[in-house]
């Protein structure tokens, strides 16, 4: 027992270093424009094109962990991801530092290998214990990532100094990898389908350049409906194919049944609740009552402390995911943590005019977010052939990523400013919450829909 909680504290350290650099670098964007003096335009890529790299490595990686070991893939991923990490830091030019990003997006395949690696070697009820404490330090790593590269940018006054926090973290997670972690036994046959990675992950691309720019340029651009479009088509090609090939890299089919299915539409409404709020929260904390009618007119650091009890909420509820489903089932906790995230939303929208009314309406929705968080990835890979549960988790990830880039899109029209305005409306924010509480809703629903996997 010892020896098992031992590897899966060294799991967990590596979904902390993953939270940190997926946050971290939010907070130093504009340090980096200005540094190498580009345009928001151009700082924009920094994170496009990690969602690029992310969306091929999620599946790719997650399949070749399936096929070939899910150590060694978690290894290559670390790998990967410190020299990017490295690069980024010693970069004497921003393409340099692109292609830096370019080498982090192995980050999002640690969980679905992780997870893939736990599932095969623990049994089912410490598998979940062990699955839950890789969601909760994801998530921490997230807040201390925020917080400590703010603070780092702050202290060093260098984004390159800033820059090598995040690499020695990396440098130190691919050492301590090679320690006691051992290999997955169960293999998956067949080979990697190369044209549905590619194909996949131009797709996911395609829907994230289009809807992410939705807020900036309006549904009806060209500049979203070109890329959105040719995403559903290469989205449709790639269905196509898979459905015609020996060895998919998604089989299709498993995914249609009724005890996977939904639980996949889930993930997408999942993705719009959960990444669509952060940003109109923010702003909504931000905003000067005194001008706009509404608000609280907060400082970056007083954000920071106003969200933090939501953040601990949400950690807590990723913790405690195994104790909850020991009660009532893993579906009944994710059923129970949507529709918190609901009535959290609705309270949000119905009561807003005092700083402790929203503090408190979103420690309850980080609370469900976080249950919700620990729930989803137990039963997507509990739902899917044990052979694929690498790609399955990954395919999970993808859906949610591009959840979020739709809520983006959609809540950024929402929020634009009227026309003599500098601020958005106060019913545009109240439209957003309501929006938030409808996909929490037909989140919920969906889970209720899905049939337990006959076994």
């Amino acid at each position: 027992m010892r020896s098992v909680t031992a590897v899966v504290g060294l799991l967990v350290l590596f979904e902390l270093v993953s939270g940190f650099l997926q946050a971290g670098i939010a907070p130093i964007l504009p340090s980096i424009g200005d540094t190498f003096g580009v345009s928001d335009s151009a700082v924009a890529l920094v994170v496009s094109v990690q969602l690029l790299s992310a969306a091929v490595c999620a599946p790719a990686m997650g399949r070749l962990g399936d096929l070939y070991g899910h150590r060694r893939m978690l290894r290559i991923a670390l790998a990967c991801v410190a020299a990017g990490s490295v690069l980024c830091a010693v970069a004497p030019a921003f393409p340099v530092l692109l292609v830096g990003r370019l080498l982090q997006g192995p980050l999002v395949a640690l969980m679905p290998l992780e997870i893939a690696l736990v599932r095969d070697r623990l049994p089912v009820g410490l598998a979940r214990r062990a699955i839950a404490r890789l969601v909760g330090a994801l998530t921490l790593g997230g807040l201390l990532g925020g917080l400590g590269m703010g603070i780092a940018g702050k202290v060093f006054g260098d984004v390159r100094l800033a820059l090598a926090v995040p690499a020695v973290l990396a440098l130190a997670c691919v050492a301590v990898s090679m320690l006691a972690i051992p290999e997955s036994v169960s293999r998956a046959s067949g080979r990697v389908d190369w044209p549905g990675v590619v194909l996949l992950g131009l797709a996911v691309l395609g829907l994230l350049a289009g809807v992410s720019s939705a807020g900036d340029h309006g549904w009806l651009s060209g500049r979203v409906l070109v890329p959105a479009l040719l995403g559903l088509v290469l989205l449709g090609v790639w269905a196509f194919v898979e459905l015609r090939t020996a060895e998919p890299l998604v089989d299709l089919r498993a995914m249609a049944g009724r005890h996977v299915a939904p639980f996949y539409f889930a993930s997408f409404a999942f993705g719009v609740v959960y990444f669509g709020g952060q940003s109109p929260n923010s702003t909504f904390f931000a905003t000067d009552p005194d001008k706009a009618g509404y608000g609280f007119g907060l400082s970056s650091l007083s954000i920071a402390l106003a969200m933090l009890p939501a953040m601990i909420a949400s950690i807590a509820g990723s913790a405690c995911t195994a104790r909850i489903a020991g009660r009532i089932g893993y579906r009944g906790a994710l059923i129970g943590s949507f529709l918190l995230v609901g009535a959290g939303f609705v309270a949000f929208a119905a009561a807003h005019a005092a700083l402790w009314q929203v503090v408190a309406e979103l420690t309850v929705m980080g609370l469900g977010m976080g249950t919700a968080l620990g729930a989803m990835p137990t039963v997507i890979a509990e739902a899917s052939d044990p052979s694929r549960t690498g790609v399955a988790t990954a395919v999970y990830n993808n859906v949610k990523t591009v959840g979020g880039a739709v809520a983006g899109g959609l809540f950024g029209t929402l929020l634009a400013a009227p026309a003599g305005r500098d601020d958005p409306s106060e019913g545009g924010y109240v439209a957003v919450w309501l929006i938030g509480a409808a996909f929490a809703l037909v989140a919920a629903l969906l889970a209720v829909a899905a049939r337990k996997r006959e076994t």
